[in-house]
């Protein structure tokens, strides 16, 4: 998501870096750039005249400071305003004093919703609470086996019942007491456009079950539209938060840059993927960080943190730092890796990463030739990569049925990689591994130290230096 936008910003920036003040000719020339782009990513309009206003206020005159040159100032208020656009804070969830809390689910059909409730009863499990999903959808077929279905995938239990949605909320209730839930989460039925019958009928559900939260679903990939369909939900009932659902199918984001701006209530959580754990809470700072090419290092450590076992991680890194980290080690890191979702979404958070790489197409399947090679290595061999010479080259090439110049740029590439791991150690105050939550990067040692050997992307060569990204990519610049 955001891949055009990000694009645009770092081609508008590159033109005024270097700048020792910018004039209100160079000014206007960025903001008429950042209006099209803004424009171009399906943003409101009216949020676009108002961001680019609020910008223009801040910019005109900038000059050099001792820490930051025009263009470096200029990205941090843009990056400040498309924080506040996107929400400004997290929203952090209150839990009723008298559970349990209740949480409505609204939205047009086709927005995600069914899926969503069941991502979020999920979310609320990995808090330590105890949801009940309730199918008062009972409009589209096979909506409530479909949430069914769901909740036993994340062993949520759900309650339904045939007959009057109200009346199935207002029992689902009813049970979540019964049974100590501490967490209600009513799925209500959509329509494929707004209408009256719909509205009432939502309306009537949140007035007899009385909701702590009410959470808007919207289809990140309906552009402007979005921005209608909010405006008309939070006239019946006052939303509280928006849950964007399919961000990683559209590129341009513009609504989640519009609906804050309109409606004046936060994003609360987004849905990057279909697998039921591509779904968490929605943080402003870190989008805009994100999309002015910045990267996302809390959400990449929270990442590894769920993958990498704290142990295996702390032991992964000192490994790492005395050099004695080995190709089976190596194995092992790169599958907690995919537990951490796509490889080119966890590119896209690492601040300095070429824009190629970040717009790269890189899944599980790239992985598989490294795996392929490790594995038709000997014990010995993973330990001691050294000890490989031509015959063994073959033996392995043949083996992972892959060819020689690969298995000869894996070798080369993890034992430059050990070889500076090892300088970093050295130089490193104590040498215990990772502390705290960045012991959860452990198993990302690569990421640092030039990545994934042998995955030959753009560039090829050898690993880079620290941040270089992943080794077979080029180091970034």
């Amino acid at each position: 998501m955001f891949d055009n936008l990000s694009n645009r910003f770092d081609g508008i920036f590159k033109r005024i870096r270097g700048k020792g003040r910018l004039t209100e000719a160079d000014v206007d020339e960025v903001l008429k750039e950042i209006r099209t782009a803004l424009l171009e990513a399906d943003v409101n309009v009216s949020v676009v005249r108002n961001l680019v206003a609020r910008i223009r206020e801040g910019a005109v005159g900038i000059e050099s400071s001792k820490a930051l040159d025009p263009s470096q100032q200029v990205i941090k208020l843009v990056n400040q305003e498309l924080t506040n656009i996107l929400g400004g804070e997290t929203l952090k969830i209150t839990y009723a004093s008298r559970p349990p809390t209740v949480v409505l689910m609204a939205g047009l059909q086709g927005s995600g919703k069914t899926t969503n409730s069941a991502k979020l009863a999920r979310w609320f499990k990995s808090q330590g609470r105890h949801p009940l999903l309730v199918g008062a959808d009972l409009q589209r077929p096979a909506a409530v086996e479909q949430l069914r279905t769901l909740g036993r995938q994340i062993d949520v239990p759900v309650f339904s019942e045939p007959g009057d949605p109200v009346s199935t909320a207002t029992r689902g209730l009813a049970e979540a007491r019964r049974l100590g839930k501490d967490v209600l989460i009513v799925d209500t039925a959509g329509r494929l456009a707004i209408d009256d019958e719909m509205m009432a009928q939502i309306r009537q559900i949140s007035d007899q079950i009385t909701p702590n939260y009410t959470f808007l679903v919207i289809d990140a990939m309906t552009g402007q539209d979005a921005v209608t369909v909010a405006e008309a939900f939070h006239a019946t009932l006052q939303i509280d938060g928006v849950i964007l659902s399919k961000l990683d199918g559209d590129a341009r984001g513009g609504a989640a840059l519009s609906v804050k701006e309109v409606i004046g209530r936060p994003i609360a959580f987004a849905s990057t993927g279909e697998k039921l754990d591509a779904f968490d809470q929605f943080h402003p700072d870190r989008m805009a960080s994100r999309i002015l090419g910045m990267g996302d290092v809390l959400t990449l450590i929270e990442q590894a943190e769920k993958a990498f076992e704290k142990d295996q991680a702390e032991e992964a890194a000192a490994k790492l730092l005395e050099g004695e980290f080995t190709l089976d080690d190596f194995l092992e890191q790169m599958q907690s890796l995919k537990k951490m979702g796509p490889l080119g979404g966890l590119l896209g958070m690492m601040p300095g990463m070429p824009k190629e790489l970040k717009n790269a197409q890189i899944g599980d399947d790239d992985l598989k030739p490294v795996e392929a090679i490790i594995r038709s290595m000997t014990r010995e061999e993973r330990r001691k990569p050294e000890i490989i010479n031509g015959s063994r080259r073959q033996r392995i090439a043949t083996g992972s049925g892959r060819s020689i110049a690969e298995v000869n740029r894996l070798v080369k590439q993890f034992s430059e990689m050990q070889k500076m791991m090892k300088r970093m150690g050295a130089a490193a105050p104590g040498k215990k591994g990772k502390k705290g939550k960045m012991a959860g990067l452990a198993g990302l040692g690569a990421l640092g130290g030039g990545g994934l050997p042998g995955l030959g992307g753009p560039g090829g060569g050898p690993a880079g230096g620290p941040g270089g990204g992943f080794p077979g990519f080029p180091p970034s610049r």
